[in-house]
């Protein structure tokens, strides 16, 4: 059960990352579409294994979703990932509270 809670706060995680990346004026638009992309991709119905096939239809979707936020997280300035990876740490902390 903790695997379950620990990939819950991860993919949360990720999600707000995934949105400071896309507000932040400093990012470069490559990274902004990877981000969009990983979005529409997990929204979609259209994939490349179908979701009625319960595990593999999920995990289909996750793996091409960290994909896609990998490849925008090395398009990023190495500073500014590192700067918005802390502000989403500290802010994550402080509602944690």
């Amino acid at each position: 059960m903790w695997k379950l809670a620990t990939l819950w706060f991860s993919l949360r995680r990720e999600a707000a990352l995934a949105w400071a990346m896309l507000r932040h004026p400093g990012t470069p638009r490559g990274a902004k579409l990877a981000v969009l992309a990983a979005v529409l991709y997990v929204l979609s119905p259209v994939d490349l294994v179908s979701d009625l096939i319960p595990v593999l239809g999920w995990i289909d979707d996750g793996v091409v979703a960290a994909l896609l936020l990998g490849l925008a997280a090395k398009l990023m300035p190495p500073e500014l990932y590192a700067a918005l990876k802390t502000r989403v740490a500290q802010r994550r902390a402080g509602t944690a509270r």
